[in-house]
């Protein structure tokens, strides 16, 4: 897979305009201008750049994930270093909006370099973008019209921590939006919920869990086509549980039925659950529980 180090290598490859700044760029259409394309298709690509690109799609239907939007309100996409990027021709519209390009490098010596790393939606996949009212499109124009100032100007000793401190604060407001997004859009929370479960109850059906393990929760994200990240952070804003907790309460009601079949061993079930120590299933069945396996047989007269 080719990989691109520098900033000016990765754009070279796109067919963009070379950056002003080695380590930064920033595209912003205005008026009737629409922002450069990239080459049409490519195949895996990695590079050691941040990406945040607001786009409206101007020609071309597209169906954004599990759902279809209207693309004349735009969308926030966000590409972390080393995420492997493909597209194909299909996926090629004239655009506005604005792109912002940055080596990882550019944060090197600031706050900002290690708060970053814990925007959950710099994990997440494309169809999980983040999807702008006209306000807060117009709340994120603004900075990056003062970003776009700063850049075009000639460089002096305040232009990089004024370009930082401006794209901390879009960072912030992309949070906020990004929780606004959640609380509206319970009905996918819901169905991501109902796909989780009945994902698990097949799984463990199947015969799934004794041959091959407790499944991973990166496995169940790719069969439900979202990422880890944001299946766990969806299911975190609409029920209050991780989509760790979720799956280790499914194993726990599992186990409570298992458990009351007299024929079989705490050390059966344990193994039965794709535990490979039992007593790492002792300690979580009482911490979920407040008893333990044994505790919870003798509840019910069952030795």
């Amino acid at each position: 897979m080719q990989h691109f180090k520098t900033l000016s290598s990765y754009f070279n490859y796109l067919g963009l305009p070379r950056p002003e700044h080695p380590m930064f760029s920033v595209f912003n259409s205005k008026g009737e201008d629409y922002l450069p394309c990239p080459r049409e298709s490519s195949p895996p690509i990695t590079n050691d750049c941040y990406t945040i690109s607001f786009k409206k799609f101007i020609e071309g239907d597209l169906n954004y994930g599990r759902t279809k939007y209207d693309f004349t309100n735009g969308v926030l996409f966000f590409i972390a270093p080393r995420q492997v990027l493909q597209w194909d021709s299909s996926a090629v519209f004239e655009q506005k909006g604005f792109s912002l390009n940055f080596h990882e490098d550019f944060l090197k010596g600031t706050e900002l370099a290690q708060r970053i790393k814990k925007y959950g939606f710099f994990s997440y996949s494309t169809n999980e973008a983040l999807h702008l009212s006209p306000r807060e499109e117009k709340q994120l124009e603004s900075i990056i019209d003062n970003i776009e100032i700063e850049y075009q100007n000639n460089q002096d000793a305040f232009s990089k921590e004024i370009i930082i401190s401006q794209l901390d604060t879009l960072l912030k407001y992309a949070n906020r939006f990004y929780e606004r997004q959640f609380i509206n859009r319970k009905e996918l929370s819901n169905d991501l919920l109902e796909q989780f479960n009945i994902y698990l109850s097949d799984y463990f059906e199947s015969g799934q869990l004794e041959d091959n393990g407790i499944p991973s929760i990166e496995q169940i994200a790719n069969q439900m086509s979202v990422s880890k990240r944001y299946l766990s952070d969806t299911l975190k804003k609409e029920t209050g549980k991780t989509s760790t907790e979720h799956l280790q309460l499914h194993l726990i009601d599992v186990a409570k039925n298992n458990l009351l079949q007299p024929n079989k061993t705490i050390s059966q079930v344990a193994y039965e659950l794709g535990f490979e120590y039992p007593p790492y299933f002792s300690r979580l069945f009482k911490k979920k529980e407040g008893i333990s396996p044994k505790e919870y047989r003798k509840k019910y007269k069952l030795n």
